[in-house]
């Protein structure tokens, strides 16, 4: 019988994005619509490896399963690492992701041609009985003069990959799922997933 893995989000695409970079795997994975009565988590923290951390753990206490838990967002030059770790917040809360885009192309109006560098940054964290694993993936990038593209989501539209001078969404999800920087830290977090499935055990960063 697999064992079950729930993956700490709501948010569908996110999920699929991870369904797919962990087919592989021998887990029933589920997300937190899948698993009842679940508290929210409050991301407060002021790393995204601190964020990841915190779900992880409070989720999978609270439901006594091993739990994947991610948090990532885009950092500009030009605006001093914002939006950094309130990505996902920041054209307010209940913002669009069309809305967070534009936000961010209007603040780069004035940014010089040679300074739209940018890098998505994401961490995941896994967690069971309080042991935690953490890991992460970068990757660099600018930040597009208008949004391109239909695939993906977030800032994919605005973010450009040099290697190819396409946005994330222009590309799809067969290469972003290639170099992204959640494939990435995804490819870390399989190997300690292939581990625990091997010894059943789930070891914290320092051993």
């Amino acid at each position: 019988m697999k064992e079950d893995l729930v993956v700490a989000t709501r948010n569908k695409k996110k999920l699929n994005e991870i369904r797919v970079l962990l087919s592989d795997l021998d887990f029933n994975i589920l997300s937190l619509d899948d698993v009842p009565d679940i508290p929210e988590v409050i991301e407060d923290m002021d790393t995204f490896e601190g964020n990841a951390s915190k779900k992880a753990l409070q989720i999978s206490n609270a439901t006594k399963k091993l739990t994947l838990a991610d948090d990532s967002g885009l950092e500009i030059d030009f605006l001093n690492g914002k939006p950094g770790v309130y990505s996902a917040r920041f054209a307010g809360d209940n913002a669009s992701d069309e809305d967070r885009n534009k936000k961010v192309l209007a603040l780069m109006e004035k940014a010089p041609k040679d300074n739209r560098k940018a890098r998505f940054k994401c961490a995941v964290a896994i967690a069971k009985d309080d042991l935690l694993k953490i890991v992460t993936g970068v990757c660099e990038g600018k930040i597009a003069y208008e949004s391109k593209g239909g695939h993906g989501f977030g800032y994919d539209p605005i973010f450009i990959v040099p290697n190819y001078n396409k946005t994330f969404a222009e590309l799809g999800p067969e290469i972003k799922n290639q170099i992204s920087h959640r494939a990435i830290a995804l490819k870390k977090a399989k190997d300690i997933l292939i581990n625990y499935q091997q010894t059943g055990k789930l070891c914290n960063n320092d051993q």
